[in-house]
């Protein structure tokens, strides 16, 4: 009896507020009372200005007035939010006031889903460990924590987290469908269904299908046409049962399947000095050179990449089940279990460097035995999957239980728990990679050696990851203006990673083809007695066993949280806190001698201030946050160069050592105003100040096969994807039209943000530029008009960049090692028209 009461109160009060939406003036319904605004930061639904943490909170219409397809776009418009897309933005890695992720590290920011973290990647490049695309449709909100958050959520992380909050299954009989149509070609569909199926018993279907032409034109004559494009199907199943009154059961699951032709980038320098002493840097370096000359001398824009990979691919699977299980045991006790379990696969390949060379006339002048003549084709770096195995395949466990009390005065609430995490492969990431060979597919060795000799890298791991945590944080109320939290965290974890790789280095002999003159283990050290006639080559067979190697990693360490928060009036929040923050530590089995790296750990100080103000012809709130976070043993890429005497046998690559220490501060505004409930206008400050303030290169050991490690940087450098200065601003008109004409408005965002780094090595040289992201400026606009003429029919029109801006996104961080200077751009004007069509309730 009490859930068919309280279905019938959810029916009469959508039925008061259908009442009160004919009722109101229709440009009212654009305002957003800032006591609706709920955030669930702190793991219980409070309203955005009670929670005492730096947040930016963007509901499902903002992310369609932004054009907000995929998690990378979300970087485009939070202040503080960064994003790596050194691999395409399926691949992004978020990076928050930054703290950024360097390819294999774990992530420094956590990405939940439902509040279940992201399935995680063991690949050799940097993906997974987010959400799948397509997972921004059909969203209550989207949450931008900033500060480590690892009292409370699963994995401990140094920069933050990410939130995604879906519409929850409803007791209203409903739903929509609704079409893109823009330019590149784009035709998306989206559509939700939510059903009750009985008094106690809902669901809710959603879609997202996404088509989109890539805009980085190929002219290299093979291959696809274009990069960049878009490719994904995405589903999503939600049921909520409520088993008993106080018993509710909430199910979820997903699955998002993205195929795309991958990235390009575009040549923008070279080094025309190169020497030849250094023969490979000489032979990428004046092919990189003839490219670029191509490039001018067909008159090619900004947007035209010249790549030679015949069938390039990046092939993400997704799919998710989330179980949240609520017993509301008393007026003072809930118990909350959280259940997942998940898979992430990948199929990858692609050209590192989006290459096309050719044998330079300044190469084929170089007395260098087998080298083919001038114009003949080599590739630099090709990855592609190995027939039979995916270069990503791996399974996640989590289990979280949550144990919430509060005293019955309100004086105290708090929360005890543990997490549980279980990252099991489900078979070998499995990958090839061709180097200085010229392969029409290296994951079948089907290659030839004009340079006279390549290189060809069968990498095949696996790694178990177990993260586990136990918890409690608390808060006491002195009283209703005076608050103090205190949280802890005790977080044990464990990698276990196995390896079975060796390098090939391999010749064509007129008559038998491409043969392998050395097989070597990659880790020739560990395995130094091989019996090379039994390793596999050409159809895989044989026994890669010999080249086992397996390596543990563990640690376990403390984080807390310490918040003072005072309300001097019911509109005013002011807060203090400190916070530690910890990241664990990893296994790379590429760079041998330098596998292992350990955990970070950061002090975060913050304090802040929110307001609110409301009543009258003004309607807002402003929250200011300013940081001070030092960060110490910090994970960074270091540059892994081999030794003389193992040069042909081992592919030089990235390590991540513990090398330094940075400080990173700044501050932080949101702010929000409504005029005469016709004029809106939002802005998001954030800025950021970073620095290095030393860096300790390891020694390695004197029989290891590679030279110290240099990283990336220097004393005083900043660090990667940090600008100092970004601005995001957002203006809307309501045109105050009759009810029955539906509601109108017209909407702006502009974003700007100032220069970054991808790539400090070239610091201080002429050709700091090459490093450097651009600063950019980014307006969009949309139209929306909901209920035409009071029908079901919604239109609304969109353009993202409308001044075709040329914005740089990522580089390759290669012309330290390989003179070669890349950008990769994000996307041009976009323009479209959609149209949604609102059924039931």
């Amino acid at each position: 009896m009490l859930a068919r009461g309280l279905k019938t109160g959810r029916l009469v009060g959508v039925a008061l507020t259908g009442i009160t939406a004919f009722a109101t003036p229709a440009a009212a319904q654009q305002t957003v009372d800032i006591d609706d605004i709920i955030v669930t930061a702190r793991r219980t639904e409070e309203r955005l200005q009670d929670v005492p943490i730096a947040i930016t909170v963007y509901n499902q219409k903002q992310l369609q007035q932004r054009n907000i397809a995929v998690a990378s776009d979300l970087a485009t418009y939070a202040p503080a939010l960064t994003v790596d897309q050194r691999f395409g933005p399926e691949k992004a890695a978020f990076a928050i006031r930054g703290f950024v992720q360097e390819g294999p590290t774990a992530p420094t920011v956590g990405v939940y889903f439902a509040d279940a973290v992201g399935v995680r990647a063991a690949g050799g490049t940097t993906s997974g460990n987010t959400v799948g695309a397509g997972s921004f449709t059909d969203l209550q909100n989207v949450q931008v924590l900033k500060g480590p958050t690892g009292t409370l959520f699963g994995r401990n992380t140094t920069g933050g987290a990410v939130l995604l909050v879906p519409q929850k299954p409803t007791y209203d009989l409903g739903g929509y469908v609704e079409g893109t149509y823009g330019n590149y070609g784009q035709k998306r569909v989206q559509a939700a269904f939510n059903a009750p199926l009985s008094d106690t018993f809902r669901i809710r279907l959603a879609t997202d299908i996404n088509r989109r032409d890539g805009y980085m034109k190929n002219r290299a004559g093979v291959g696809p046409d274009a990069y960049n494009d878009i490719h994904y199907d995405y589903v999503r199943f939600s049921m909520v049962a409520d088993l008993t009154p106080r018993l509710e059961n909430y199910t979820i699951a997903t699955y998002s399947n993205s195929k795309t032709n991958g990235y390009a980038s575009r040549y923008i320098a070279c080094d025309r000095n190169a020497s030849p002493v250094n023969f490979i840097r000489f032979a990428t370096a004046t092919a990189a050179c003839d490219q670029i000359d191509r490039q001018a001398a067909r008159g090619d824009g900004p947007y035209d990449v010249e790549v030679s990979a015949l069938d390039p691919e990046i092939h993400l699977r997704t799919w998710q089940i989330i179980n949240t299980t609520t017993w509301q045991a008393s007026d003072t006790l809930t118990v909350k279990n959280i259940a997942s379990y998940g898979e992430f696969a990948e199929d990858a390949a692609f050209q590192l460097f989006s290459d096309n060379f050719f044998i330079s006339d300044k190469l084929a002048a170089l007395p260098i035995p087998g080298l083919a003549p001038a114009g003949t084709p080599f590739g630099y770096i090709q990855l592609d999957a190995q027939p039979g195995y995916n270069a990503a395949d791996q399974s996640a466990i989590t289990e979280e239980l949550q144990i919430r009390f509060r005293s019955a005065d309100g004086t105290f609430n708090g929360v005890l728990g543990g997490y549980l995490e279980f990252a099991r492969p489900l078979g070998w990431n499995q990958q090839r990679t061709g180097v200085f060979a010229d392969c029409d597919d290296p994951g079948t060795l089907d290659c030839t050696t004009p340079l006279g000799f390549g290189v060809i890298s069968q990498s095949r791991t696996k790694f178990d990851f177990d993260n586990h945590g136990i918890f409690a944080q608390g808060t006491v109320n002195f009283t209703d203006r005076l608050a103090l939290t205190l949280g802890g965290r005790w977080t044990f974890d464990k990698i276990v990673g196995r390896s079975e790789s060796a390098n090939y280095t391999l010749v064509t002999i007129p008559g038998l083809g491409v043969v392998p003159v050395s097989i070597t283990c990659n880790d020739p050290l560990t395995n130094p007695n091989v019996n090379i006639a039994a390793l596999p080559f050409g159809d895989g067979s044989g026994d890669l066993g010999q080249c086992r190697t397996r390596i543990a990693n563990t640690s376990n360490a403390p984080t807390w949280l310490i918040d003072l928060d005072f309300k001097p009036t019911p509109d005013v929040l002011l807060y203090a806190k400190y916070a530690r923050g910890y990241r664990q530590g990893g296994i790379n089995f590429t760079v041998p001698g330098i596998e292992t790296w350990d955990p970070e750990k950061v002090d975060a100080f913050e304090i802040g201030a929110k307001a609110s103000f409301r009543g009258g012809r003004f309607n807002g709130y402003l929250d200011v946050a300013a940081f001070y976070n030092d960060f110490t043993d910090q994970q960074v890429f270091a540059q892994a160069i081999p030794k003389p005497e193992f040069q042909r046998l081992l592919v030089g690559g990235n390590a991540i050592i513990n090398a330094g220490s940075t400080t990173l501060k700044g501050i932080e505004v949101d702010a929000s105003v409504t005029a005469i409930d016709i004029f809106t206008v939002s802005a998001g400050y954030a800025y950021l100040d970073t620095k290095i303030k030393n860096l300790t290169i390891p020694e390695l050991a004197p029989d290891a096969p590679f030279l110290d490690p240099i990283p990336r940087g220097a004393v005083g450098d900043p660090l990667l994807l940090s600008p100092k200065h970004r601005l995001t601003l957002t203006g809307r008109v309501a045109l105050p039209v009759p009810d029955e004409f539906g509601d109108i408005g017209f909407g702006a965002t502009y974003t700007y943000t100032s220069e970054q780094f991808n790539d400090t090595t070239v610091i201080g040289t002429p050709l700091e530029t090459v490093g450097r992201i651009a600063p950019s400026h980014l307006l969009n606009l949309n139209f929306d008009w909901t209920r035409v003429f009071d029908s079901p029919f919604d239109v609304s029109l969109f353009a993202t960049n409308v001044t075709n801006e040329l914005v740089e996104v990522s580089n390759g961080r290669g012309y330290a090692s390989s003179g070669i200077a890349d950008k990769v751009y994000g996307p041009p004007r976009m323009v479209g028209v959609r149209l949604k069509f609102n059924f039931g309730a």
